[in-house]
């Protein structure tokens, strides 16, 4: 199996009358773990894209993952995801080709729709358009990567005249395309639109398991060869001292879930997939969390790779000891080491 990171930092605002907070330290630290765990043989990272929260998730994914691909050498640097309805497709696809370009090729451009209501109204877009200007912004995008010569653009949400888009992509023609999808109807439009596939950390296992075969058959059907790598799946870990511990992560999952719930409702609109009762909430937290000792961990991990899971992206909630204690007592066994199988005896 493959692993690498997966989540967000904070920039908290300082206090009202306080110049004590740093508000760069979240960042900061995200940078050094990052770093640390490619030392530590972790692929790279995707790193997520909010706005509006009030604490401090990180709204500008490009300037953060240049800082540090500077600071790295082979490390992946993926975003899970930009949030299309929102950006310029033309001055986006500027910003990821030179982040590309000076990481000497490194950029996986994970992108998405975008759910978050609150999102959408801070921004003043209909949420009614966000599948139409998604559709025209990686029209704009891809020929924005792939045109030498120039070209215009007439649409609905952008228009654009006689532009050819600098500078040039290092990854030809363009970086991998990643996007975020978690229904049947949105894992075909994956394959059908040739671009690699991100589940998420809240997605049950049965249906990631459900969602990775179905990719596979789709991309096998359109006549393409199937690679487990151009799948990334998103969970959480933490590697619990005791059961103190192991309740006190359950509990601070769930309430974090339970906060971004609070910002994510439309207000009036029945639920949906991203936004659950208080009750289905800590059942899928609970469910779709890789909590525990290292051995029940690996277990976990290995039944998702048994149903053809490759690539995991991690969010180990910012705590550094985890990724070391992750790197030394659970990948070694699901990469071929000899302690895992004599433990599965």
């Amino acid at each position: 199996m493959r692993f690498g990171l997966f989540g967000s930092a904070q920039a908290k605002r300082p206090e009202p009358g306080s110049e004590l907070t740093d508000s760069s330290q979240g960042f900061h630290e995200w940078i050094e773990n990052n770093i640390e765990a490619e030392a530590l043989g972790f692929h790279g990272v995707f790193v997520v894209e909010h706005h509006f929260t009030g604490f401090g998730q990180v709204s500008a994914s490009l300037n953060l993952l240049t800082w540090l691909g500077a600071r790295t050498t082979t490390y992946r640097l993926g975003t899970a995801v930009l949030v299309l309805p929102w950006h310029n497709p033309v001055l986006l696809a500027e910003q990821a080709a030179t982040l590309d370009l000076l990481s000497g090729g490194r950029l996986d451009f994970g992108i998405g729709k975008g759910y978050r209501y609150n999102e959408f109204a801070g921004f003043c877009v209909p949420m009614e358009e966000a599948e139409s200007r998604f559709d025209e912004a990686m029209e704009v995008i891809t020929k924005s990567f792939v045109s030498d010569t120039p070209f215009s653009h007439h649409g609905r949400h952008w228009q654009y005249d006689n532009i050819v888009v600098e500078p040039p992509s290092a990854q030809r023609p363009h970086p991998p395309f990643w996007m975020g999808a978690g229904s049947e109807r949105s894992v075909r439009q994956v394959a059908e639109r040739g671009y690699n596939l991100l589940l998420g950390q809240y997605d049950l296992a049965e249906d990631v398991l459900r969602h990775v075969a179905q990719f596979k058959a789709d991309v096998e059907q359109r006549g393409r060869k199937f690679n487990p790598m151009e799948v990334g799946v998103a969970r959480a870990v933490h590697i619990a001292r005791d059961k103190a511990d192991l309740d006190a992560a359950l509990e601070r999952r769930f309430q974090g879930h339970m906060r971004i719930n609070k910002i994510s409702e439309r207000p009036g609109e029945t639920r949906d997939r991203f936004v659950h009762n208080e009750a289905e909430t800590r059942r899928i937290c609970d469910e779709t969390a890789l909590f525990g000792t290292p051995d029940q961990i690996a277990r976990k991990l290995d039944d998702l790779r048994a149903g053809g899971v490759e690539y995991v992206m991690i969010n180990f909630g910012g705590s550094r000891e985890n990724i070391r204690r992750f790197a030394r007592d659970v990948m070694p066994g699901l990469t071929g080491s000899p302690r895992f199988a004599d433990a599965a005896k």
